[in-house]
């Protein structure tokens, strides 16, 4: 097919596109062909340049970057970017229905100003249902803050579908979101590409992937090494990362630990939790978490899973009941707990982004907490802080740049390594797998479960949508609706469950085509 012949099939394009930064090419020589009504999907490891190229159809580059090679957009329509933290993009300041409403306002202009109020909800709550986003009414009301990861996530994906995109970049668009609600997204960017919409979809997500897409580029180190049909890639991929990719999607379940006698590292007893003093939204009787065991707190988005790992950690104040830290309640909020509570329990957040000031290199900012909850001098701080980075997989060189210089997956890295730098007895993980490719999660996985078996005293508490990534744990708890509905061993809870819910999600999984594409 001649080039003349693919931009005249092709909505958009991407071709010889170069991107540079200080020197060094982040994407090197990539093309790319966005079809109407089909799924082109980019995959890769954190920081292999997917998002860098999916940008670039929307005219968007580094800061700094000397960009060569050609961007086509489409010359009817916008694209519409969902991106992989959805907090950047909307305003704290504004409720919901404000947000959304701007974007649709301009739809209905050719209507009578009587009828544009009417038709500007009826756009919003479509975009809203189409998202998969239930109780939209009460939504509405709501600020971004007061969204979970998930839900945040898919009023972004709303904005997309009202903007009418002929082309929508998908970022890690089912990040964060449990295995039911990935089958719904599946779904609706399906039913996005039915209606003649282009989708570029950047995941790290093969299960994903591999039933939503039609084209599969491959990416390593700003390059792509493979491309092909989904099918085909899948069943016989020819270059060594597409294998190493496609052989570390899977986790093996850990065995419990054996009963420990000792005093629980933290204890909660009787915990309701509230937002705005009177909606109940978490109830848990009774967890007990012992040294040397890793508990994953497993449940849908909106389920429960942050307000429990924000609780725990002295972030969120309004809840009755106890937490308790070797057998000592601990204070409800942060700022009323000493240095060493602060050090003992650790929390790494989803949105590793937000966690660091884009104004200061992210070595020094790790090292920090060394020096500020430990009492460590500088120099030893920053020793401390870079060989921790590097046993995370992040180079001092990377390190050394400020945060906007590093991919999601790899702040996500540093995140990790400024909690280690404290020695907490307890770390609390909220989803900070989500936003990596299968070999870096397997990684991460692998380093914390080495972190729980050699240090005996260390207790982790990992928060995920994911039952892949909670089989690394020894055991699940599943929260759903606020409420613990099971909990037990890892390998039981995967292959004997026994609530609905928790056998509605291992079934996702257990089984390759559980995700459908209509």
């Amino acid at each position: 097919m001649n080039e003349e012949t693919e931009a005249a099939d092709s909505v958009a394009g991407i071709r010889d596109l170069r991107v540079e930064i200080d020197g060094r090419a982040i994407v090197d020589g990539v093309n790319v062909r966005v079809l109407p009504g089909r799924v082109t999907a980019l995959v890769g490891a954190s920081g292999s340049g997917k998002t860098t190229t999916g940008l670039a159809l929307l005219g968007e580059y580094p800061a700094g970057a000397r960009v060569t090679g050609e961007v086509r957009r489409p010359a009817d329509g916008p694209v519409g970017y969902v991106p992989q933290h959805p907090a950047a993009v909307l305003n704290p300041a504004r409720r919901v229905n404000a947000l959304l409403d701007d974007i649709a306002r301009p739809r209905v202009r050719h209507l009578p100003r009587r009828e544009r109020r009417g038709a500007v909800r009826e756009l919003v709550l479509r975009a809203l249902s189409d998202a998969q986003l239930p109780d939209a009414e009460a939504l509405l009301r709501r600020y971004p803050h007061q969204l979970s990861g998930g839900q945040q996530q898919r009023v972004v994906l709303a904005q997309a579908l009202l903007l009418g995109a002929r082309v929508i970049v998908a970022d890690e668009p089912t990040t964060g979101q449990d295995a039911l609600t990935k089958s719904r997204i599946i779904d609706q960017l399906a039913s996005v590409a039915a209606r003649g919409i282009a989708v570029v979809l950047l995941s790290h997500d093969l299960d994903v992937v591999r039933v939503l897409a039609d084209e599969v580029l491959v990416m390593r180190a700003g390059r792509v090494v493979e491309s092909g049909p989904v099918a085909r890639l899948w069943a016989a991929p020819r270059h060594e990362w597409t294998r190493r990719l496609l052989d570390s999607q899977r986790a093996q379940p850990q065995d419990a630990v054996s009963g420990d006698a000792r005093q629980p590292a933290l204890e909660v007893r009787d915990l309701t939790a509230v937002y705005d003093r009177r909606n109940t939204v978490l109830r848990v009787p009774h967890l007990a978490l012992h040294p040397g065991e890793c508990l994953a707190v497993v449940g849908r988005s909106g389920s429960g899973k942050t307000t429990l790992a924000r609780c725990l950690a002295g972030l969120h104040r309004e809840h009755d009941g106890e937490i308790l830290l070797d057998g000592t309640p601990l204070p409800r909020s942060l700022r009323h707990r000493g240095r060493d509570r602060l050090a003992a329990v650790q929390y790494v957040f989803q949105d590793a982004r937000a966690a660091f000031d884009e104004h200061r290199p992210v070595l020094p900012q790790v090292a920090r907490t060394a020096v500020r909850l430990r009492g460590a001098g500088e120099r030893a701080a920053t020793a401390e802080a870079s060989a921790t980075l590097g046993r995370l997989g992040l180079p001092e060189e990377l390190a050394r740049r400020r945060p906007g210089a590093l991919s999601g997956g790899e702040l996500q890295r540093a995140a990790l390594a400024r909690a280690l730098l404290a020695h907490p007895r307890v770390l609390i993980c909220d989803e900070i797998t989500s936003g990596l490719d299968t070999v870096t999660r397997r990684g991460i996985l692998d380093l914390l479960a080495a972190l729980v078996r050699d240090r005996d005293d260390l207790a982790l508490v990992l928060i995920t949508h994911d039952l892949d990534t909670a089989s690394a744990a020894h055991r699940i708890a599943v929260l759903e609706a606020g409420e613990i509905v099971e909990q037990g061993p890892s390998r039981r809870t995967l292959t004997e469950p026994r609530h609905p819910f928790t056998v509605a999600l291992a079934e996702t999984i257990a089984r390759p085509g559980t995700y459908t594409r209509a």
